[in-house]
């Protein structure tokens, strides 16, 4: 990882979420995401990352967990997730090495491939891992986001600075 992370892209199912679709006769779909994980999205926008969410499938849950989250991208129903990558690189002017991106499966290999700093769970297919500068000791869904952006940010950043920065405006806000 020679380069500062800009944006930093996220697969949900196996990756924020343990990969299990829950789905109600209605047809509603459910999920479930970690809180830690999603502290550690905050503490990465709070860092200047933009963050961004690319997903094969189409779900309200994402959506509303994206926003609660304020991700600056989110992509849904895509099944080639090099475009999304393209275009916000372009957009944001940063190159595919300035990214990372989280996986856990081989659809997500095209743009692990791609990326300067492709990670992924432990829970991920043995592929995705063999592609992965770095594969957590947590699964997705449960802690394996939060563990790749502490120490990302533990690389990059005074991280307990970083952390009562993160605090003390979040006091502001409350106030």
């Amino acid at each position: 990882m020679d380069s500062t992370i800009k944006l930093i892209i996220f697969d949900v199912d196996g990756v924020l979420t343990d990969g299990t679709l829950l789905i109600g006769s209605d047809g509603t779909e459910y999920k479930g995401f970690n809180t830690q994980d999603g502290m550690g999205i905050s503490l990465a926008r709070f860092a200047g990352i933009k963050t961004a969410i690319i997903t094969g499938r189409k779900s309200k849950a994402v959506e509303k967990r994206a926003n609660e989250l304020s991700v600056d991208y989110v992509f849904q129903g895509i099944h080639h997730k090099v475009h999304c990558l393209e275009e916000m690189i372009q957009e944001l002017g940063i190159t595919s090495e300035e990214v990372c991106y989280i996986g856990d499966d081989l659809n997500d290999i095209p743009i692990l491939n791609l990326v300067g700093f492709p990670c992924s769970p432990s829970n991920a297919v043995e592929l995705v891992k063999s592609r992965s500068n770095y594969v957590s000791t947590a699964a997705g869904g449960k802690g394996a986001v939060r563990e790749i952006l502490d120490y990302y940010l533990a690389t990059q950043f005074d991280y307990e600075l970083l952390v009562e920065q993160f605090i003390e405006s979040k006091k502001e806000i409350n106030q």
